[in-house]
């Protein structure tokens, strides 16, 4: 099967927040089928109060016949209350400063606002031509974007040319419900429309200081009831637009143990 990763699913998976994801996800719309895993570092978590927690995350989109996927529009992805990000104190990077940067540039603007790294592969296909591979490292920064917070991922294109590009995902966070920050992105064409991310591997955690108290960017807990050692829960909501019509909405169960 051809598979072509596009860019939205890091965005589905560097999110899942609160649990292990030792598996690949799958869920299907017609031909078109999105997967993503990943995992957490530490695996047990206190029951009553959170801890710090890193991610490390892999996505993938493809088609059943071989033919090229549509293009995602908009990500949604909603998460568990006891998964929780911290952004209080952190300092914040502008979209504006890493727009036509190279990785080298955008760490010695924003580095005190990153928040993970990881690398990515992409193809490029012209009218005419055979797709050819691209490749090169991602860097995740916290940033404020149009007033309100967000994560801003700058994936950096070494490879046959170079490129930048960043995608900016918007945090909101609902009081009230099972799910307690949303992520939201309006996912952007790379090369005009001819290009899509083939693979993305991140890892995503930050610990730092702020007003002498050590906080985490990314933290959670284990929620079990009192006498047992673990539990399940609803981890995530994933909704995912597609430019002809088509959406794809999956809810994640996890498992975590208490320590």
């Amino acid at each position: 099967m051809r598979r072509r990763l596009l860019l939205s699913l890091c965005i589905a998976a560097l999110v899942l927040l609160g649990a292990g994801l030792a598996h690949g996800e799958l869920r299907q719309t017609g031909n078109v089928r999105i997967s993503f895993s990943g995992g957490f570092t530490p695996r047990s978590l206190p029951r009553d109060r959170l801890a710090p927690i890193t991610v490390h995350v892999k996505g993938a989109i493809g088609t059943t016949d071989g033919s090229h996927p549509p293009p995602i529009r908009r990500v949604e992805v909603a998460l568990n209350r006891n998964g929780k990000l911290t952004t209080e104190g952190l300092p914040t990077c502008a979209a504006t400063q890493l727009q036509s940067t190279s990785s080298e540039t955008a760490l010695a603007r924003c580095r005190p606002s990153l928040i993970g790294r990881g690398r990515f592969g992409a193809e490029v296909e012209f009218p005419g031509t055979a797709p050819f591979p691209a490749k090169g490292p991602a860097l995740v920064f916290y940033g404020i974007r149009r007033g309100h917070p967000a994560m801003l991922i700058h994936l950096y294109i070494t490879a046959p040319v170079h490129a930048t590009f960043v995608l900016a995902l918007a945090i909101s966070q609902p009081e009230k419900g099972t799910f307690g920050t949303v992520l939201t992105a309006t996912i952007p064409s790379l090369a005009g429309g001819l290009g899509s991310v083939t693979e993305i591997d991140l890892t995503i955690g930050r610990t730092y200081r702020y007003r002498g108290e050590r906080r985490s960017f990314l933290s959670a807990s284990c929620a079990a009831p009192p006498g047992f050692s673990g539990g399940s829960f609803s981890l995530a909501r994933g909704s995912f637009f597609f430019a002809d019509g088509k959406k794809i909405e999956t809810t994640l169960t996890r498992n975590c143990n208490v320590r």
